[in-house]
């Protein structure tokens, strides 16, 4: 490391060493690096909307499923599953209707925000999907799951409207108190294939919200399975 490069790594400030040659420099001058090339430390921090952002996956099957459970577990409010078929949670949670009825027994209010599975926007995304398990199939599975728990007190199961149909199929949003999952959905590929947002709530408006937001406007608009 040279004199010069110190001299023209100080002279602009949109040049920022590696961080070993950083902490070099700052040795030699006497001060702290992060007085020296503020930038640098403020490149990572999340400072701004981004800081709702826990963790990013790019499929939603690379997110642990003990990521899914520690949210379900610590929700105390709220435990809303805004997915189009919901099915895959009981495949990847162990005794998940058992953990539902604990959950409404503490007052946690719990909804299930599904499509239904005759409407043509369904019919449309399996001849997109062209995969055995159907969406249809996956929705009715989900259905099944929930009539075995029964009527329970706090828990509510809707189909989203027809004219939601297109937007609730192509971003599910889970949310777990003033956190979320959200996937939003790719072209051909099923939900496991799909990218998944880790999100926490920080304010008013921001990711959270808006997703939060999409998710209730489409259940205000949802209608019970007959």
């Amino acid at each position: 490391m040279s004199t010069k490069t110190v001299e023209r790594w100080m002279a602009d400030s949109e040049l920022i060493p590696h961080a070993r040659n950083r902490e070099d420099a700052s040795q030699v001058l006497g001060v702290e690096a992060y007085m020296l090339w503020p930038k640098a430390v403020t490149d990572r921090l999340k400072i701004g909307n981004d800081r709702e952002i826990v963790h990013s996956y790019p499929y939603r099957s690379a997110c642990p499923s003990t990521v899914w459970a520690d949210l379900i577990a610590s929700a105390t409010h709220e435990l809303f599953f805004a997915g189009y078929t919901n099915y895959f949670l009981w495949t990847q949670q162990p005794a998940f209707a058992a953990t539902l009825r604990a959950k409404a027994a503490t007052g946690c209010r719990i909804r299930f925000l599904l499509g239904n599975p005759d409407c043509e926007v369904t019919r449309q995304r399996e001849e997109i999907e062209d995969v055995p398990l159907t969406v249809s199939t996956r929705i009715r599975i989900t259905l099944g799951e929930l009539a075995k728990i029964g009527s329970v007190d706090g828990m509510d199961t809707r189909f989203s409207a027809t004219e939601d149909a297109a937007s609730h199929i192509a971003l599910s949003v889970f949310l777990f108190d003033s956190e979320a999952l959200v996937t939003p959905h790719l072209a051909r590929l099923v939900g496991h294939d799909s990218p998944l947002l880790h999100l926490r709530r920080h304010s008013e408006q921001g990711l959270f919200d808006r997703f939060a937001g999409h998710a209730e406007e489409i259940w205000s608009r949802a209608t019970t399975p007959r």
